[in-house]
C-alpha cells in the first residue's frame, strides 16, 4: 500500500510540473490577446471551474470559514497580488519570446525560498545552503556584466512566486479553497479592466473567434488542475521527493524556449544557467541530508 501510494505521488508530481512546463506551448497560442486580456479571463473562467469543482465536492463550508477570518481573507488577498502579477509578467514573457527569462526566474525560485527563510522567518543556513546562495547572487551577477542589464523578469518570476509560497504557507487553507478565493479577490481588478477597456470599444470577455474562446477557457481549467495534482503528490510524498521534481517546469520551459521556440541563448546567459543548475544541485544535496537526518 505504501508503495502503491508512494507511485501514485510520482504520477501526480510528474502531472502537475508537467502541466506548468507546457504552459508555454500552451499560452504561446493566445499570443495574438493581450497578456492583461488573457489573465482577465484565466482568473474568471478559474472562479467558475474551481467553483464548479467546489459545489461537486460540497467545499463550501471550507470558504465559509475562512470569510469569518479577516487575517486569512487578507493574507489570501496578498496572495492574489502575487500570483496574479507572476501570471501577467509570466504571459508577457511568453508573448513577447523571453521564455528563456522565464525558465531562468523558476529556477531562481526555490533559491528565493531559502532567502526569505533566511530574512522573514529568521531560519539559519547550512554552508551548503550558503554555498547555494552565493552561486544565485553570482548568476544575477553574471547577468548585469554580460547582458547590461538586471534579468527583471527572471528577478520579478522568482521573487513574486518565491514570497506567493511563503504567503500561502502561512495560510491553513486547502489549495481548491484558497485558489477560489485568490482568483475571486482578482475579479474585481479584472472587472474594472473590462470596463475601462469597453469604454475604448475592447471587449475582453467577448468578441473572440471560436479557437480563442476556446483557450481562454481552457486557460482557467489548466490554472486549477496543476494546483489539485501538486496537493495529492504533497500528501503522498517526503519534501525532499517532492523538491527535486519541481525542477521538470523551468527545464521544460528551457527546452521550449531553446528548441521549439528557437530563442536564442547568448553564451553568457548560459553561464547564468550553469551556475543556478550548480547552485540547485548543491541545495538539494543539503536537503536530502536534512531528510535523511531526520529520517
Amino acid at each position: 500500500m505504501k508503495a502503491n501510494s508512494h507511485l501514485a505521488g510520482i504520477g501526480f508530481g510528474l502531472l502537475a510540473y508537467g502541466i506548468w512546463g507546457f504552459f508555454p506551448l500552451f499560452f504561446r497560442q493566445l499570443a495574438h490577446v493581450s497578456p492583461m486580456d488573457v489573465l482577465s479571463n484565466r482568473a474568471v473562467w478559474a472562479c467558475v471551474f474551481v467553483g464548479l469543482l467546489l459545489t461537486l465536492r460540497g467545499g463550501w463550508d471550507k470558504v465559509t470559514a475562512v470569510f469569518r477570518a479577516p487575517r486569512q481573507i487578507a493574507m489570501l488577498a496578498l496572495a492574489a497580488l502575487l500570483v496574479g502579477s507572476n501570471w501577467l509578467i509570466f504571459l508577457w514573457a511568453v508573448a513577447n519570446q523571453h521564455v528563456v527569462a522565464s525558465s531562468l526566474g523558476y529556477f531562481l525560485t526555490p533559491l528565493v525560498n531559502v532567502l526569505l527563510g533566511l530574512v522573514v522567518l529568521k531560519e539559519r543556513l547550512n554552508r551548503l545552503e550558503w554555498v547555494a546562495v552565493g552561486l544565485a547572487v553570482a548568476a544575477i551577477a553574471n547577468e548585469v556584466i554580460a547582458l547590461g542589464s538586471l534579468p527583471w523578469v527572471s528577478l520579478f518570476l522568482a521573487a513574486t512566486f518565491g514570497t506567493y509560497g511563503l504567503v500561502r504557507k502561512q495560510v491553513p487553507v486547502d489549495a481548491l479553497t484558497g485558489l477560489w478565493l485568490e482568483t475571486l479577490a482578482m475579479l474585481p481588478v479584472c472587472c474594472l479592466y473590462a470596463l475601462w477597456q469597453a469604454q475604448a470599444g475592447h471587449a475582453v470577455f467577448a468578441g473572440h473567434d471560436l479557437s480563442t474562446a476556446t483557450l481562454l477557457v481552457g486557460a482557467g481549467i489548466i490554472t486549477a488542475l496543476p494546483l489539485m495534482a501538486f496537493a495529492a503528490a504533497t500528501q503522498r510524498l517526503d519534501l525532499a521527493t517532492v523538491g527535486m521534481l519541481m525542477y521538470i517546469n523551468p527545464t521544460m520551459q528551457f527546452v521550449t524556449a531553446v528548441w521549439i521556440f528557437g530563442e536564442p541563448l547568448q553564451t553568457a546567459r548560459l553561464v547564468s544557467f550553469a551556475l543556478i543548475w550548480i547552485g540547485l544541485f548543491v541545495f538539494s544535496w543539503s536537503m536530502w541530508g536534512k531528510y535523511r537526518n531526520r529520517g
